[in-house]
């Protein structure tokens, strides 16, 4: 069965880097937001089984949105991105919830180790 994802980034064209990567490899994108605020609500929505978060976004960040959905739900599964590749950003995301942590530019065989990790 295929598994499915939610893509959460502000900018389109990285939404799309992420679709095509996975798409590619077997995994169904079932929604997409621009920010934590749709993200929260994507995912009550269409509770997929892995949340690709972006860190920086406008109106609600990653981590804010990772505790958001795990509020909703405890046994989310979550992955966070970002082009800051800092230290601290990675120590805030995993203590928010995620379960790995990919760096921009998406280099393709970190992006489906990083979800068969979690998700496989």
């Amino acid at each position: 069965m295929s598994k499915n994802i939610l893509l959460v980034d502000d900018a389109a064209f990285m939404r799309m880097m992420l679709k095509d990567i996975l798409t590619k490899n077997g995994y169904t994108i079932i929604g997409e937001a621009e920010n934590g605020i749709q993200a929260i609500e994507k995912f009550k929505e269409l509770k997929p089984d892995l949340t690709i978060l972006d860190i920086t976004m406008p109106e609600m960040d990653g981590i804010s949105a990772a505790k958001g959905i795990k509020a909703v739900d405890a046994d989310a599964v979550i992955v966070m991105c970002s082009a800051m590749g800092q230290q601290s950003m990675v120590v805030e995301s995993i203590q928010a919830g995620a379960r790995d942590f990919i760096v921009k530019p998406f280099q393709t065989e970190r992006v489906i180790e990083a979800v068969q990790k979690v998700i496989g």
